[in-house]
């Protein structure tokens, strides 16, 4: 059996969609046997708009006053549900713009904005995702690295005075830090007490050993079973090794689990399963990794591919045993949307959690 003292959350963005209500979400999710959620934003954003006090149906992301009484009212029903509000997200473009920019005055303002939400909704941590903004349009690239880690310093602030902390996330489409060891470094050059890092099986396993532009899924184009694939597998594990070796315990604030499945190009017919690349080009701003996390993340056992399990491993041997969070968007193997009941589907993910935390225990 998993270890019953890791604490289980889900993120209310991987149950239905912005439409379903974020109380039917939060009812499958306590009676599958989580006992935190990863509050979404526009699920927030949803929730708002969905109460009867609310003049208009639709509220803008910054219509802060109301975010927070809504914020106030959810914390309430999760409490009648025997949840926790984990942790607030995804804030994200945030570090790195030019000093003065208008983008960096909105970056500070959303933190702001932000920061009283959660306050609202008695959780004390923020995943910040790390940039995808292109890199020519952030600070010049003598002084970005030295922007991006100050910005961070002034939001550990702004967050150290309501007692909450900073949990940084590789997105692994990043434009400036899209591995764990580039987060890992910027965390110990912030160097504040309450910034730390959040993992995810999908970023890491998705970065460095996954590709959906290949056609094998793989990096480097490796075929299954093949001796290129023995290679990228053992560097992968020396990575996460690595990870185990370096990284405190106390500086993961929480690891998201999700699988990947191998991609399918659109208008392909998805019955057939043969395994085509994404487009290799970024669409309506996003990179393929960016479009593969979007819509091709299931639960672990159902159908994905990546090494989940040497991730999970790696941070179970670092000696963390906190929350370990299911972030999964399912749209299927085609990408394209999946229907399913929340209360089955959340039950599923529950015993797919406790599968994996399982099969890592044995490997620490």
């Amino acid at each position: 059996m998993p270890n019953p003292t890791i604490p289980l959350s889900y993120a209310t963005c991987s149950l239905g969609s912005t439409d379903t209500p974020l109380p039917s979400k939060l009812s499958a999710i306590s009676s599958a046997g989580f006992t935190g959620i990863e509050l979404a934003f526009p699920d927030l954003l949803s929730y708002t708009s969905s109460l009867p006090n609310n003049k208009t149906k639709s509220i803008s992301p910054t219509s802060y006053p109301e975010l927070r009484a809504a914020a106030s009212e959810l914390a309430t029903l999760c409490k009648a549900h025997n949840l926790s509000i984990m942790m607030l997200q995804p804030f994200s473009n945030f570090e790195g713009w030019p000093r003065g920019s208008s983008e960096r005055e909105d970056a500070f303002s959303r933190a702001k904005g932000w920061i009283g939400i959660m306050e609202a909704a008695g959780t004390d941590m923020l995943q910040v995702g790390s940039t995808d903004t292109p890199v020519d349009r952030l600070s010049g690239s003598a002084s970005l690295r030295g922007d991006i880690i100050e910005d961070l310093r002034e939001l550990a602030g702004l967050l150290d005075e309501k007692g909450m902390r900073l949990a940084y996330e590789n997105w692994c489409w990043s434009s400036h830090a899209p591995g764990w060891r580039d987060v890992w470094e910027i965390v110990r050059e912030v160097d504040r007490e309450n910034v730390g890092l959040c993992l995810d099986t999908f970023q890491s396993g998705g970065g460095e050993w996954g590709d959906p532009t290949t056609g094998s899924g793989r990096v480097g184009g490796v075929s299954p079973g093949s001796v290129g694939e023995k290679e990228l597998s053992a560097r992968f594990e020396e990575s996460m090794a690595e990870l185990a070796r370096t990284v405190p315990r106390e500086k993961i604030y929480l690891l998201q689990v999700s699988d990947a499945y191998m991609p399918v190009a659109p208008g392909s017919e998805s019955s057939t399963k043969t395994t085509k690349p994404l487009d290799a080009g970024v669409v309506d701003g996003t990179a393929p990794r960016g479009r593969w996390s979007h819509d091709y993340r299931p639960m672990p056992y159902d159908g994905g591919y990546l090494p989940i399990e040497t991730v999970g491993t790696a941070v179970l041997k670092t000696g963390f045993r906190g929350w370990f969070s299911m972030e999964i968007f399912d749209g299927g193997e085609d990408g394209s949307g999946k229907e399913y009941e929340l209360g089955e589907f959340a039950g599923r993910a529950r015993v797919s959690m406790g599968k994996f935390i399982e099969k890592c225990e044995t490997e620490v």
